[in-house]
């Protein structure tokens, strides 16, 4: 490929990312929260650069096909994101879901929920790696387990399952796929998505930003 054709590509690519972004965060709005809106659905610098690192370590057509899935949701009147936070409550606060959310919500398959689980718990553990690797940038994370959750607290694995949840099923193949190459290959997806964050905060590597022994607020939203 000439370097004018992976310019282009390049930019693609990066147009993309961002526009996933923006359609997110105009989903986000119209999340309903108890109380009135969340301190976070104002926060739209910390929300870009946390949905920012997690799509840079998305392959094309997995971006591609998760941009067709927000917009197949506008065109259907859903809202990826009211879902995804709704999915959460289960483990949060089940009594409300079971009564207030999953009668509203897709039904996923026991096919589906299994491979849904095969995924959350190699990410869990690629997680569970860079807690003890990277402590300090560990402990800016959320805490790891479902069975950790409270009202108040959402664990990564919930937070996970929920998000995998609003995936269609040909996007849900691609991040399967993209998550079985990583493991093949030996790499770790929260340690990539991480250095993606901290790139964004200045620093060049992940050592770097442990050894600052400063706040660098990491998968906020992932």
């Amino acid at each position: 490929m000439a370097k004018d054709d992976r310019d282009q590509t390049t930019d693609r690519e990066e147009s993309l990312r961002e526009r996933i972004v923006r359609h997110e965060w105009n989903q986000f709005q119209g999340v309903n929260n108890e109380g009135g809106p969340a301190n976070c659905q104002g926060n739209w610098p910390v929300f870009h650069q946390m949905r920012l690192s997690q799509f840079l370590t998305w392959p094309d057509d997995l971006l591609a096909s998760y941009a067709d899935d927000l917009d197949q949701a506008d065109a259907q009147g859903r809202n990826l994101l009211t879902e995804k936070y709704g999915r959460m409550m289960e483990s949060t606060v089940p009594d409300q879901y079971r009564r207030d959310i999953a009668p509203y919500l897709p039904r996923l398959g026991i096919e589906r929920q299994t491979r849904q689980e095969a995924i959350i718990d190699q990410q869990v553990a690629w997680a569970e790696d860079f807690h003890q690797r990277y402590p300090k940038l560990g402990s800016e994370m959320r805490v790891l387990r479902t069975s950790q959750d409270t009202p108040e607290t959402t664990s990564f694995e919930t937070y996970l399952r929920g998000e995998l949840g609003t995936y269609s099923a040909g996007t849900l193949d691609l991040y399967e796929q993209m998550v079985k190459n990583l493991a093949a290959q030996g790499r770790n997806l929260t340690k990539e998505t991480v250095l993606a964050t901290v790139r964004q905060s200045g620093f060049d590597s992940l050592d770097a930003a442990e050894q600052a022994q400063v706040q660098v607020r990491t998968q906020a939203w992932t």
